[in-house]
């Protein structure tokens, strides 16, 4: 176990390395002009983009910016937005747009996961039945759908004519609450329509693979021998099949990161929710590379961190597994 801690943690590690140096350089190699990208659209003379660029050492030698960025990056420094000028990039990151990202991202996983996981297990145990069908139908459905689609749909039914939620920000704008309790409330109510587009979007993904991992686990031999056995089907089914049928959830779940960011961007995106997701739209419009390169920098660590957790914990739970 402990070797194959360490060759996980030097794996990471690479990893991580060679993630801070394409940071670096796939921003450097993007076409536009950077010092446009700072002043926006207006008319820049000659002499003040000689400053700007000046300014952000982009006059020095490619190697000598390498340098200067490896330092920075040591010291947590990730520079300055060009949107939200003097705003250091970090506190944008680590401030409340990723604790909104990060609440309304945990909530669709647990949420998704958990009824992904009842569904896939009733849909596997009445394989062929006009319940698997029907529920295999409706998440094949909803997982075909754009996230941004979704979105809109959830605003316009249940916001719009609805009138269930609301359409869009992360609190109600221009009210003074008496209370944290009033706060909150307002608050988790504007996360209701961007969790319930994230839960219909990854919740097809979650019951695919748990229905298939439990129908793989149906045909092993220890599950003929429990039968053999005479067991009662809900002690086959709880102890046997679905403690197995569980461990590709836990690569999924690590897997499923990335996608969540993405699909985050679209919901946070339709939802105007102050998240991190919207951070990397609102970035891309207006060109902030500092900012797009501190998300990447850090929406890569979390997957490096999650990924590594996954086989740490998939190896805690099946002993079995041979590691190279």
């Amino acid at each position: 176990m402990r070797e194959y801690l360490l060759k996980r943690a030097a794996s990471t590690l690479v990893t991580f390395a060679l993630i801070v140096v394409l940071n670096f350089f796939i921003f450097r190699i993007m076409p536009g002009d950077p010092a446009r990208a700072v002043i926006g659209d207006v008319r820049m003379k000659p002499e003040m983009r000689e400053i700007l660029i000046k300014k952000f050492g982009l006059d020095q030698p490619i190697w000598t910016q390498f340098a200067l960025y490896l330092v920075n990056l040591a010291k947590g420094d990730l520079g300055y937005s060009f949107q939200y000028p003097g705003t250091p990039v970090l506190d944008l990151i680590l401030g409340r747009r990723m604790v909104n990202t990060f609440l309304l991202m945990g909530t669709s996983i647990g949420v998704s996961l958990v009824i992904g996981i009842v569904l896939g297990t009733v849909a596997a145990w009445r394989r062929g039945s006009k319940l698997d069908v029907g529920i295999l139908t409706f998440s094949l459905v909803t997982y075909s759908i754009p996230t941004f689609w979704m979105g809109i749909m959830i605003i316009l039914i249940l916001g719009f004519y609805g009138g269930a939620i609301p359409l869009g920000g992360t609190i109600t704008p221009g009210v003074e609450y008496s209370s944290w309790i009033d706060y909150w409330s307002d608050y988790l109510h504007h996360m209701v329509g961007p969790t319930i587009t994230l839960v219909l979007s990854f919740l097809g993904y979650y019951f695919l693979i748990m229905r298939n991992s439990l129908l793989d686990v149906f045909t092993e031999d220890y599950m003929l021998t429990a039968r053999a056995k005479g067991l009662r089907d809900r002690t086959i089914l709880f102890r046997h099949a679905l403690r197995n049928a569980m461990l590709p959830m836990i690569s999924v779940i690590a897997l499923e990161v990335v996608y969540l960011f993405s699909g985050a961007t679209a919901t946070e995106t339709v939802f105007s929710w102050h998240g991190l997701g919207l951070l990397i739209y609102e970035s891309v419009l207006r060109a902030d590379l500092p900012v797009l390169q501190g998300l990447f920098l850090f929406i890569s660590i979390s997957v490096l961190i999650a990924n590594f957790l996954a086989d740490v914990t998939y190896a805690i739970v099946d002993p079995r597994i041979r590691y190279g």
